[in-house]
């Protein structure tokens, strides 16, 4: 269960709109028996929202089924079970995942990566509520409610023939749209401070640290944002987290939309005034260094200009040009 379910309303945190909406509709729905198709992009907390469905009125089991990883030719018998010799290897009857989630919850997650045969079969266990297990003739009925999940466009998959159309129909009896991080991104400070909890550290983060998370577009969503707080508290001895404690796609990200003229004149304190074009140049340069410990082709990649210019600008100012000793282009980062 992902740690940002502890202790919240329906195992969210926030409280923009968009996620009010989804803990409505979760309250209106999650006692019906009604199949529920759950769309957002990876890492929005599309099980967290099974989950939440299901424990609304938690009766028998929760049973996460990986659609992604049914494949080949035992997929079948990993849903629905199989009988003693019913293809070679089989020597035990077995039970497959559907038999387990009999009385709760059968979550497919990723519901648009199963292949079309399966499909046919999962169709008919939403219409019949029965089941046949590899080999075996007889058909088993099953008390079973089903949702399903997906970050893929089911309509164009339908249009594409990736997809039954009926089945999408039946699986879209309520539809559950998550929102990405980076369209509420006034759930960040809460959210991080949750997860802080969740570990019982001492850390806390500095302003500027909050400021480039606010700024970042979070493409891997809640669950990047999880493991950032991970890698900061790892890499940290604390207890403040700094920028240079993030990982280097929120920093790239950060320091490629402060603006120069702004960090030039913070370092010299000398808000109102006009600066000089080539100390704007000068700090930036030594800012990026600084933030790279030196290393002048990932100062030059912030910076946005090539090496050549980069070396020119050093020669140019009287900053320490390449290292030629090693291969490593490297220098003790500037004060």
């Amino acid at each position: 269960m992902p740690t940002y379910e502890i202790g919240c309303p329906h195992g969210f945190v926030g409280q923009s709109p968009q996620i009010q909406r989804v803990r409505d509709l979760i309250d209106k729905v999650g006692p019906t028996r009604f199949p529920v198709l759950i769309l957002g992009e990876s890492g929005t907390g599309k099980e967290v929202v099974a989950r939440a469905l299901h424990n609304t009125k938690a009766t028998g089991a929760f049973v996460p089924i990986d659609c992604g990883s049914l494949v080949g030719p035992l997929m079948e018998s990993e849903l629905f079970g199989h009988t003693r010799g019913a293809f070679t290897g089989a020597s035990d009857t077995k039970r497959g995942l559907i038999e387990l989630a009999n009385g709760g919850t059968a979550f497919f997650d990723e519901i648009g990566d199963l292949p079309l045969d399966l499909q046919v079969k999962i169709l008919r266990l939403l219409q019949e509520r029965e089941y046949r297990a590899v080999g075996s003739l007889q058909r088993r009925k099953v008390d079973i409610r089903i949702i399903a999940a997906t970050h893929r466009n089911l309509t164009a998959a339908v249009e594409q023939k990736t997809f039954r159309l009926d089945l999408y129909y039946r699986l879209n009896v309520v539809a559950i749209r998550l929102p990405p991080l980076r369209e509420r991104k006034q759930d960040i400070p809460l959210l991080v401070e949750r997860f802080l909890e969740s570990r019982a550290t001492r850390f806390s983060l500095t302003h500027e640290v909050m400021e480039a998370m606010m700024a970042y577009d979070w493409p891997g969503n809640v669950r990047e944002l999880q493991n950032c707080i991970d890698r900061m508290t790892a890499v940290s001895s604390g207890p403040l987290l700094h920028t240079v404690d993030l990982p280097s796609s929120v920093q790239y990200s950060h320091d490629a939309n402060r603006p120069a003229v702004s960090m030039a004149a913070a370092a010299a304190g000398c808000a109102g005034t006009v600066t000089r074009l080539e100390e704007v140049e000068r700090y930036a340069i030594l800012d990026a260094l600084k933030k790279t410990k030196g290393d002048r082709g990932a100062a030059a990649h912030f910076l946005g200009i090539g090496r050549t210019t980069l070396y020119r600008k050093l020669k140019e100012y009287g900053l320490p040009g390449p290292a030629t000793s090693s291969g490593r282009e490297r220098a003790s980062p500037p004060e």
